[in-house]
């Protein structure tokens, strides 16, 4: 295995001493280190994504929600007491919820609106981490209307000022005429994306006295564990419930996000494959040129008494030393762009003044990134595999060089 060793790094020096066969050589290796760095980072903002998904959205929409077929659930204590006996419950939350208009002098806006406790939201949800402290206590205080920043804005709304909301009211013959109700708006929340356009809530004994949602709880709020077992434990404790509920989960009202992620990350890996591929290309060719100029020094050390097996493995190990220069210096790089991907995308949208992901859209406002070793060991495994692979072909091509034609060839 030493002589291969020296065999593979003789010839590969003799490669970068030759122009043409030395640019081959360093552009495979210079291929591969590209693909590494861009496929790290691609998949870090993978993570990332998912990451924001799991502790961001998931900390505010409901994760498991169980609501009233009609009117009112008949003991919500006992709803939430079957669901806490789940292993994977976390907490639970009552809440009453409802669809309405919010209207300003001309204007006419549909939100969502969801009363709750703000003692008990707080367990279930983190939606206190995105109201400034003011606001969090003066809502608490005067149960007004907390409405979304994004929908302030569009509605010309401050702290302070009052709106009116039309919510629908079963007459006699089973129509719906509007009933307004005027609450002030005591405080602004800032998530980001269409929950700050769609979305306000109000405290608990607001929703059920004042606005007439229902004539009590409507709706229990669950927080578990995993969020991936969410199903699983919404139809485990949906089975032990006393009443018929509507049973609803964040995979099926967000579950398009993580998926979209999930179909994201697995085209990266078919990416991963087909650029390492190509990056390998030129190993291979690097390679059988090497063989095609080292025929007569070949058919020497064959003559002198060298196995076919050494000299595999010296075209073998050549070959993967370009691989291997390629993947040290990919990994290298892609995780220092992974780590400062952040950072370099706010420096480029304040350069040339645009909005990768806009926070009026999205959820997330900028390309979040979080490497991890799984991915690096997975980008450089499949690298150095390619490599290898790359080198079975010329190296086969190097054993079958017959001594005799190839030195009477070179005289």
């Amino acid at each position: 295995m030493r002589l291969a060793w020296l065999i593979a790094r003789r010839f590969r020096q003799g490669t970068a001493k030759q122009g043409f066969l030395s640019f081959i050589s360093a552009s495979s290796t210079i291929g591969i280190a590209l693909g590494c760095a861009v496929l790290i980072a691609a998949l870090s903002m993978m993570n990332g994504f998912n990451q924001v998904l799991q502790n961001k959205l998931l900390a505010v929409v409901p994760q498991i929600e169980y609501s009233a077929v009609e009117g009112a659930l008949d003991n919500w204590e006992l709803v939430a007491e079957i669901a806490e006996r789940n292993p994977q419950v976390v907490a639970t939350a009552p809440g009453v919820n409802a669809t309405v208009m919010v209207q300003t002098q001309s204007t006419f806006h549909g939100i969502q609106v969801r009363g709750v406790s703000a003692e008990h939201e707080q367990k279930v949800s983190s939606l206190s981490d995105y109201v400034s402290k003011e606001d969090w206590q003066r809502w608490q205080q005067k149960r007004g209307l907390l409405l979304g920043a994004g929908l302030a804005e569009k509605l010309d709304l401050e702290v302070g000022d009052s709106v009116s909301l039309l919510t629908p009211e079963k007459s006699e013959r089973g129509f719906r005429s509007p009933e307004r109700v005027r609450l002030q708006v005591t405080g602004l929340f800032q998530f980001g994306g269409q929950i700050d356009y769609h979305n306000a809530y109000v405290s608990l004994d607001t929703a059920i006295n004042e606005l007439d949602f229902a004539r009590d709880v409507s709706s229990v709020r669950l927080r578990v564990k995993d969020v991936f077992s969410a199903p699983a434990v919404a139809r485990e404790v949906g089975n032990e419930l006393p009443e018929l509920v509507y049973l609803d989960d964040w995979t099926r009202s967000h579950g398009h996000l993580y998926r979209d992620i999930e179909l994201v990350r697995w085209v990266v890996y078919l990416v991963l494959i087909l650029v390492m591929a190509v990056a390998c290309f030129n190993i291979v060719s690097t390679l059988i040129m090497t063989v095609a100029k080292k025929r007569s020094q070949i058919a020497m050390l064959k003559t002198l008494g060298m196995k076919d097996k050494t000299l595999l493995q010296s075209f073998v190990l050549q070959g993967v030393m370009n691989g291997l220069y390629g993947v040290v210096i990919g990994c290298v790089c892609g995780i220092l762009l992974a780590q400062f991907l952040p950072s370099i995308m706010l420096t480029l949208e304040t350069w040339f003044n645009f909005d990768v992901l806009s926070s009026d859209i999205y959820f997330v406002g900028e390309v979040p990134s979080e490497w991890i070793w799984s991915d690096v060991f997975l980008v450089a495994g499949v690298a150095l595999l390619m490599s290898l692979l790359a080198t079975l072909y010329p190296a086969w091509r190097a054993v079958k060089v017959e001594p005799a034609k190839a030195l009477h060839q070179s005289t």
